[in-house]
């Protein structure tokens, strides 16, 4: 049953008995590495479902060790994606040795995780898929809000069946959301942090209305029923400079309460955090198509780290870990709904 590696595709039609006692940290004991459990349904069309691609952000398995208890038989099949099991034992995003589960679904890299990644694409390829629903948490405080990378309507109404704040992006384009637009409506939710039961909850009641959802709407969305941003840039801490909050001896000191800048329309000479003199470019943005843009976003004066114009950041976070492995943030802007008058 079980896969030779830890990155090895895992095939079950059944959910084994006893895996939805476990929380994401004990599924190791069960399952040896990412899993596709196939589970059929009164409407037969799937519902892809993804969760602990990262494995520190469990809210998504909760959810769905919740509803797969509720249901003897699910209103519609679905296809449950368990992601990073090994990572989840451990409390990590990922573990150091592993890619990123969710910078992989282009499937051009080499290892494991791409050759995983190009095998579960390549069966679900032919497969009529209803939707699809990747589910994260994130470590600063955000809104629960949800992303696409399409703007259809089909795609915007399943979105915003999660929140009326929608982020379309185009990059990183490596994503699982972006692999499974190609296929079917596709949507990634973050569902806050993983420790707040709200998000448990949201989540529930989000998969419950896909489950139960028949048809998407043939009408467009309207602009009054969505708050919609693009995201314009990503910010990175040069691996050069040393990162830290409230600590002066690092390069880059960032704001102790710099999360709370979270989907907030920030004012020009908004202060980041401070910087020492020799981390000459203290942060580092790169637009869609990957230009150099921090000279756009910020200025460095005073030993101070300064937004140039207006902007609006998400995923800030406090955790100089995180952003080292992902990014300090991404930078959005708001995006009329296409079409709208």
């Amino acid at each position: 049953m079980h896969g030779p590696s830890e990155n090895s595709l895992t095939w079950l039609d059944a959910v084994p008995p006893g895996l939805l006692d476990l929380p994401a940290r004990r599924l190791h004991e069960q399952l040896n590495g990412p899993t596709l459990i196939r589970l059929s349904g009164e409407d037969p069309r799937p519902l892809f479902i993804s969760v602990l691609l990262h494995g520190n952000e469990t809210t998504g398995w909760d959810a769905m060790r919740a509803l797969l208890k509720k249901y003897p038989r699910l209103p519609r099949s679905v296809y449950l994606f368990i992601g990073n099991v090994a990572a989840a034992a451990q409390g990590q995003r990922h573990l150091p040795q592993q890619a990123d589960y969710n910078r992989i679904w282009q499937g051009d890299g080499e290892g494991a995780e791409y050759a995983m990644a190009r095998e579960l694409l390549a069966w679900l390829q032919p497969q009529s898929l209803f939707a699809a629903i990747d589910i994260h948490n994130n470590t600063g405080t955000n809104p629960h809000y949800a992303c696409v990378n399409r703007l259809q309507d089909d795609y915007l109404h399943l979105a915003t069946l999660f929140s009326r704040t929608v982020v379309y992006f185009l990059k990183p384009d490596t994503v699982l959301s972006m692999a499974m637009a190609a296929l079917c409506p596709a949507v990634t939710i973050e569902c806050g942090k993983p420790d707040d039961a709200r998000g448990v909850a949201h989540v529930i009641e989000f998969i419950e209305a896909a489950l139960h959802l028949s048809v998407f709407p043939d009408h467009p969305m309207a602009a009054q029923d969505v708050d919609l941003f693009h995201t314009v840039a990503v910010v990175n801490v040069p691996e050069q400079c040393s990162v830290a909050v409230g600590d002066e001896t690092a390069d880059v000191d960032l704001s102790p309460a710099i999360d709370r800048y979270n989907f907030s329309e920030l004012p020009p000479g908004t202060c980041f955090g401070r910087f020492r003199a020799d981390c000459q470019l203290a942060l580092h943005a790169r637009d869609e198509q990957g230009n150099e843009v921090s000279g756009r976003y910020f200025e460095l004066r005073d030993g101070g780290i300064y937004t140039r114009v207006p902007v609006m950041p998400s995923m800030l976070t406090l955790d100089a870990e995180i952003i080292r492995q992902d990014c300090l943030c991404y930078l959005m802007e708001r995006l009329p709904l296409p079409g709208a008058g």
